[in-house]
């Protein structure tokens, strides 16, 4: 139930709220009084505050005083136009919505029917305590991470140092290599690794993953787009390209026209699906990847920075991988949302699984055990997956 109230001494405004079709309207004067009927109802009643504007320092007083006291509650302020100042002081003391004092009953009815229609939505006061579903970090695993990666930093300094200067002296550019992640609940933070490629590799990037991506789909579409002027010329493309026998033949395709390009709806579809389908990107044999790249990467050194990501809790020794950006928007959808509510981790399930399969794992398969862990996991299952990484970090291909 909304019950509606009026606070202010405007006859006029109290005039026209007694003719309100279907709502009956409570006038008071003093917002102790409004805030004391409020609380009365409060287990069973929703209430729509009318507030009448008065002197702008008296108002943030009374409008802060409800708002704490009726956590439930819609306040309408009756006012002319208001300075920015005082858009700014009312916004922040906690109005909702802003009428007219001239409004005629049509419209003050139509507004509150509007928020009658939106009670659930517009009165739901657990909504402020509630938390977007995000991913909090056990303290069990927290703990272990902290020991872990400490220990690993002390113990494995002769190896990152060395490690330092082999690649400072075969190449030119820095040791380490730094690069924007996306790990849990979508946090993007600067990954660390040690630097295995020459300095251009990411440039190169883009060429790589057309020819030579393992999770590229084989028998992805070759339909191209149009991108040509629309009109008869863009007619004429059609009909070269052989589309116009299509348009014949089903009058029910859709046909998608942008600024620049002409495609049917299907095609445009099975693209995007494509593109989703291949987020992830990997080259075999990569030419970008140096001498002294090749071995760290052979025996997993390169990945011993991120002892001080997990240090800092950007991630933890196991959870599913962090995923460059340009692979992470692509995973944004409703089927694979649920692997960044998850630890984001230095080895997790796909690795281990991706190794015991020679490294040949589809794209889905990833996505479906990145998922699996996030589900799943626990103490014994973080244990087994360490227990796995060590007896199969030596990689067999160069991948």
């Amino acid at each position: 139930m909304i019950g509606v109230i009026y606070l202010g001494q405007n006859p006029e405004s109290e005039e026209r709220l007694k003719y309100l079709p279907g709502k009956k309207v409570i006038f008071t004067k003093s917002y102790i009084e409004a805030a004391d009927l409020c609380n009365k109802h409060a287990h069973n009643e929703h209430y729509i505050l009318i507030y009448e504007k008065n002197l702008r320092a008296e108002d943030v007083t009374a409008i802060t005083y409800l708002h704490q006291t009726c956590p439930s509650l819609y306040i309408i302020l009756l006012t002319d136009t208001l300075s920015q100042d005082e858009r700014i002081a009312y916004q922040k003391c906690g109005i909702n919505d802003t009428l007219s004092p001239d409004a005629p009953v049509t419209e003050l009815s139509k507004k509150l029917q509007f928020i009658y229609d939106r009670e659930d939505m517009l009165f739901d006061t657990n909504v402020s305590k509630q938390k977007i579903l995000r991913f909090q970090i056990p303290f069990w695993k927290r703990s272990f991470d902290v020991i872990f990666s400490l220990l690993g930093i002390i113990l494995l300094s002769p190896v990152m140092l060395a490690t330092m200067i082999a690649i400072k002296l075969e190449s030119p550019g820095p040791a380490l290599f730094k690069s924007k992640r996306v790990g849990t609940n979508y946090k993007v933070f600067d990954f660390l690794k040690f630097r295995s490629m020459y300095t251009d590799a990411e440039k190169r990037l883009k060429e790589l993953s057309k020819t030579g991506n393992q999770y590229a789909d084989a028998e992805t579409s070759q339909k191209p787009l149009i991108t040509s002027p629309l009109g008869e010329e863009a007619e004429q493309n059609m009909f070269d390209m052989g589309m116009e026998s299509e348009m014949m033949i089903s009058d029910e395709e859709v046909m998608l026209v942008g600024d620049d390009f002409v495609v049917s709806e299907n095609d445009f579809s099975k693209q995007r699906q494509e593109e989703n389908n291949n987020a992830f990107i990997k080259i075999e044999n990569d030419p970008r990847i140096t001498k002294v790249g090749q071995f760290i990467r052979k025996y997993s050194i390169d990945e011993l920075p991120q002892l001080f990501n997990i240090l800092k809790g950007d991630m933890s020794i196991v959870g599913n991988r962090p995923l460059p950006l340009y692979e992470a928007e692509k995973l944004t959808i409703d089927t694979t949302i649920d692997r960044f509510v998850a630890p984001a981790g230095l080895t997790g399930l796909w690795q281990v699984e991706e190794r015991g399969k020679g490294g040949n794992m589809s794209a889905e398969e990833r996505k479906q055990l990145d998922i699996q862990y996030g589900q799943t996991y626990n103490f014994w299952l973080d244990m087994k997956i360490i227990f796995r990484t060590i007896f199969a970090f030596v990689q067999k291909d160069n991948v």
